[in-house]
């Protein structure tokens, strides 16, 4: 469903990638983009991002990240060097249901508790965190 929405949102000539781990999708996703009259909008690629993102040779204006919760930190580290200067790095569920105020957290929890504040730290950024829904955290990339 996102990746429908911001395929909608691209330039004439805006290329969208995305990746899915789960293969058992395939066919359902691309009927999906298909349907919105979106598919040659969208590069979809399946496997683990950790190894694909370092293959894709682009250079992006904004990356979305809503993925495996363990990841966030790791996939932003990945993305960064590939997202140009004043382009945007997106994280959903940065909130993660209000759990990330608790004291006594899961590992999942914790996860985006280490990614929230890892982006905080980052001098190379500028970041906004906005309420709504689970938390989304919008990354502009200053360097």
């Amino acid at each position: 469903y996102s990746a429908v929405c911001l395929a909608q949102g691209l330039a004439e000539n805006g290329l969208l990638y995305t990746i899915d781990i789960n293969e058992e999708l395939e066919a359902r996703v691309r009927k999906y983009f298909a349907e919105a009259g979106l598919a040659e909008k969208i590069n979809y690629l399946i496997g683990n991002a950790t190894e694909l993102i370092p293959k894709i040779e682009e250079t992006w204006d904004l990356v979305f990240i809503d993925a495996d919760k363990a990841g966030y930190a790791k996939y932003y580290d990945l993305v960064f060097d590939k997202v140009r200067k004043g382009g945007f790095i997106i994280a959903d569920n940065v909130l993660w249901s209000g759990k990330v105020l608790a004291e006594k957290t899961d590992k999942d929890t914790e996860n985006m508790k280490l990614f929230n504040q890892k982006v905080q730290q980052d001098e190379r950024v500028f970041n906004t965190l906005f309420p709504i829904r689970d938390g989304l955290m919008v990354v502009e990339k200053l360097v």
